[in-house]
């Protein structure tokens, strides 16, 4: 076997490579961040509460998907063994589901915590900011305990039988699916996924003609006089450009997802396109956080 790493596999490593260090350094630096900013006052954020639990399964998909996908690229193949691999797995789709969760949160809160005070969403406005800390803690139990079905089925399977299809991931690889697991895929990851994107979906645009509005009788009061944004107005607009980067790459993601995983050997241009697609909002989004947050010091990016 030839040991020397083809120009293709070069390229992709280098893209690997960097998606990992930026993707690294921007979620340790913005988790760092909130987490000295939020020691220096005596109450959490609710949305920064979120944010950081963001952050973190962010940083979990990177260090679980990018890194390893960095070093198989870079010629170390298959340094899991069965056990390694679905444990790596594993963390990959808490990550993924926790931060699918995350983002679906932060969307409706910060649609309710907009509305107007005459809205139906005025109990839940004084109500909402209480159960922030509950709901981000049980969205971690329940995936953690969700997830831990599927690698528990496929140890099952390894048991009962010698299986000898198995999926490549690069660096390491998985028995084949039968199925029982591509239904407790669609059941488990898809359908979820789904719901929670549609919900993004409605929250987004319901914060997009709320804010319309605002800005519709803001400028008949001021008729005369230029508007400035409101901290809620810029915090909302933040989320928004945070909340759309989101469903557009895990939109093209999840399709890419559907495709490997319901394919027996998928194309080696698949398995790394997938992986770099998947990774590339954990990538992205702490530099758009810093770029609308403006209490955020750019030196903590440098």
């Amino acid at each position: 076997m030839d040991n020397r790493i083809s120009s293709r596999d070069l390229a992709i490593a280098i893209m690997f490579f960097s998606q990992t260090i930026v993707g690294i350094l921007g979620n340790f630096s913005l988790l760092y961040y909130y987490q000295v900013l939020d020691n220096d006052r005596c109450t959490l954020k609710s949305t920064r509460l979120i944010l950081r639990h963001l952050i973190t399964a962010n940083s979990m998909i990177i260090l679980s998907k990018s890194l390893p996908q960095t070093m198989a690229a870079f010629g170390l193949k298959h340094f899991l063994n069965d056990f390694g691999c679905e444990i790596l797995l594993y963390i990959q789709r808490v990550g993924r589901s926790v931060s699918v969760g995350s983002t679906c949160l932060l969307s409706i809160f910060q649609t309710i915590m907009i509305s107007p005070m005459n809205s139906c969403w005025m109990d839940l406005k004084v109500k909402a900011p209480r159960y922030i800390g509950f709901s981000v803690a049980f969205c971690w139990i329940l995936y953690v305990v969700v997830n831990f079905i599927f690698p528990m089925y496929v140890f099952g399977k390894w048991n009962s039988q010698n299986m000898t299809k198995k999926r490549d991931w690069g660096y390491c690889s998985t028995v084949g699916s039968d199925k029982v697991t591509e239904s407790l895929y669609v059941a488990l990851f898809i359908f979820p996924e789904v719901l929670f994107s549609v919900l993004i979906i409605w929250g987004s645009s319901s914060m997009i003609l709320i804010l319309y509005k605002h800005k519709q009788r803001a400028q008949y009061i001021h008729s005369n006089v230029t508007p400035r944004s409101s901290p809620e107005s810029r915090a909302t607009q933040s989320i928004l450009v945070l909340v759309c980067t989101f469903v557009i790459f895990y939109t093209f993601s999840s399709i890419l997802n559907i495709c490997v995983a319901f394919l027996y050997n998928p194309s080696w241009w698949l398995v790394n396109i997938t992986a770099l697609l998947s990774a590339c909002f954990p990538t992205v989004s702490p530099f758009i956080l810093m770029n609308q947050d403006s209490t955020v010091p750019r030196f903590c990016f440098v």
